[in-house]
């Protein structure tokens, strides 16, 4: 029995797969919290989350489950207990489970009931839900009521722990980043804290796993409903917060005091947190960029060096008849100024090499894309030939205006590994770049001050394929279209709702159709971070073969 708790968040980043791994920053975080009652992880911080089918394989969760009772084990020597997130299989049934691991054995397990099955999640295809909503754990004279992720976010289990007798919620998540995860995390914990006048401590894991991101952000909020303490947004740590029993209440009286990044700066640190995880957890010793004079590719190798660090970003200038002589200026001052390896390698001989090989197939035939695409295709070839021969991977810098209708060239400007901009529209790429201009950040590796060249920003787009090409020769303004998709993609919102907020009506219809016969593209289009509500491929999965339009 006690009256004053010392409880650390552990907010590290596991790697899905990595077991022994993820036990070792476990173990670490525990040592670095020593002098602490009780040390908390996220949600399945032994597996990893999401580990998406790697989970179905009966030896990967025996695997899990042996790594969960060697750490029951460490908790004998008097440290810390600890609680865990882990797949647990029993009685033929797998189960997304925290664990309460303390005087070296397994004290108590709990099941998360609410599988979640929207958006990025899918967990009713693997795990089956708790039978029962949770009774709370008693640990040193405190009744802690354990919600795993979902069961905070509706009605129900917190409920339940309350009317059982709960004193402290402790929520372990993997609470996937978006715009606005802050404020709906907020809203959710609050409705369980009000509810049941009961403060609550939410753990989540920090981490880029393929594209879905999670970036910490930890708090404590008080009965009241106030978050009173803050753990760093993109940061590793094991913020220890401590408590008081006053009046028959448990009282957090002190803990991390973070300030939280919004708006242009905590998307752009999200982005590179996930390219950094992306690109080291896959092990490629570094990337390499096409890097046009444009500002899609200005952008992604900015965040690449403030991801990797200037040593490991090789950009590429490859030029054609049509490039200006503003672009391969622009070029070399964003390599300078960002202090990344640069080299130009002109397409002109492989242009002239296909037009040859072609002639007597196209046989006087007029120039049209089909001479463009070969243009980007040549690209494409250069760089996967660099990556081949040098082992860096390649970054694409397509943007989510130029995905959702198809204004990209397959096995061309699409090919690379990972896609930092993918779920990021145009207009919010001018944003970024003029942020990462005006402003740095502690976990940002590259320089400060102007990376982006101003010209580069505020000169008209264009992919230089033929003469005199502007991005809108093709496209709506940029300010016009990326509303309009918002509305298609993100709300799902009807042509005449759309048309009723003061849009054109062939325009949107035009869109509309673009967006639906560019799938077939996106279905091949390397993966991205998940920055907005809806993304291609883990959020929207509409069929490539589809007759539907709006009338």
């Amino acid at each position: 029995m006690t009256d004053k708790l010392t409880i650390a968040i552990a907010q590290i980043a596991p790697t899905v797969g990595d077991i022994d791994g993820n036990v070792a920053r476990i173990r670490k975080a525990r040592e670095a919290a020593k002098d602490a009652d009780l040390v908390v992880f996220c949600e399945l911080v032994i597996s990893g989350y999401p580990p998406e089918d790697l989970v179905s394989k009966p030896a990967y969760q025996r695997a899990c489950m042996a790594a969960a009772e060697a750490l029951a084990a460490d908790t004998a020597d008097g440290g810390p207990a600890i609680i865990v997130g882990t797949p647990w299989a029993e009685d033929g049934k797998l189960y997304n489970a925290a664990l309460l691991l303390a005087e070296g054995e397994i004290a108590a397990r709990r099941f998360k009931v609410r599988l979640p099955n929207y958006g990025v999640f899918d967990e009713p295809r693997r795990f089956t839900p708790g039978a029962d909503f949770p009774k709370p754990v008693a640990f040193k004279g405190a009744k802690l009521g354990l919600m795993v992720c979902e069961d905070m976010w509706l009605e129900g289990a917190g409920e339940a722990l309350a009317e059982a007798g709960a004193e402290l919620f402790i929520a372990p998540h993997g609470s996937p980043f978006r715009e606005t995860s802050l404020e709906e995390r907020a809203g959710a914990a609050r409705a369980r804290t009000l509810g049941n006048g009961l403060p609550l401590i939410f753990v989540n894991q920090l981490a880029g796993q393929d594209e879905v991101l999670f970036e910490g952000a930890a708090f404590v909020m008080s009965a009241e409903g106030e978050i009173d303490f803050r753990a760093p947004q993109f940061i590793e740590g094991v913020f220890p917060t401590l408590w008081e029993k006053r009046e028959g209440r448990w009282v957090c009286a002190d803990g991390p005091k973070a300030d939280w990044a919004g708006g242009d700066e905590m998307v752009y640190r999200a982005v590179t947190m996930a390219v950094r995880d992306y690109v080291n957890k896959n092990r490629f010793k570094g990337v390499v960029i096409g890097l046009s004079g444009g500002v899609d590719s200005a952008l992604t190798a900015a965040i690449a060096v403030d991801a990797l660090g200037e040593s490991r970003v090789n950009c590429v200038m490859m030029p054609s008849r049509y490039t200006s002589k503003e672009s391969l200026e622009d070029a070399e001052a964003c390599a300078k100024a960002l202090g990344v390896s640069y080299r130009s390698i002109g397409i002109e001989p492989g242009v002239e090499a296909f037009d040859e090989m072609l002639k007597p197939v196209f046989d006087n035939l007029p120039k049209d894309t089909t001479e463009e695409n070969i243009q980007s295709r040549l690209r494409g070839v250069i760089l996967m030939a660099l990556s081949n021969k040098f082992g860096d991977m390649v970054l694409t810098t397509g943007n989510k205006s130029e995905m959702s209708v198809g204004y990209a060239t397959l096995y061309g400007d699409m090919n690379g590994g990972y896609n930092p901009l993918k779920d990021l529209y145009k207009t919010d790429v001018y944003a970024l770049c003029r942020w990462r201009n005006a402003h740095h950040a502690v976990d940002l590796l590259g320089p400060k001050g102007e990376v982006i060249p101003e010209r580069i920003i505020t000169k008209a787009p264009s992919a230089e394929l033929r003469e005199g090409q502007k991005d809108q020769d093709s496209l709506p303004p940029y300010e016009v279209l990326d509303p309009i998709l918002e509305m298609l993609v993100e709300k799902e919102m009807a042509v005449r709702e759309i048309v009723a907020e003061g849009f054109d009506e062939a325009v949107v219809r035009r869109i509309e159709h673009l967006l639906y016969v560019a799938e077939y593209k996106r279905r091949q289009a390397p993966p991205g971070p998940k920055v907005t509500a809806v993304n291609f491929g883990r959020d929207r999965r509409y069929p490539i073969t589809n007759g539907w339009r709006d009338r």
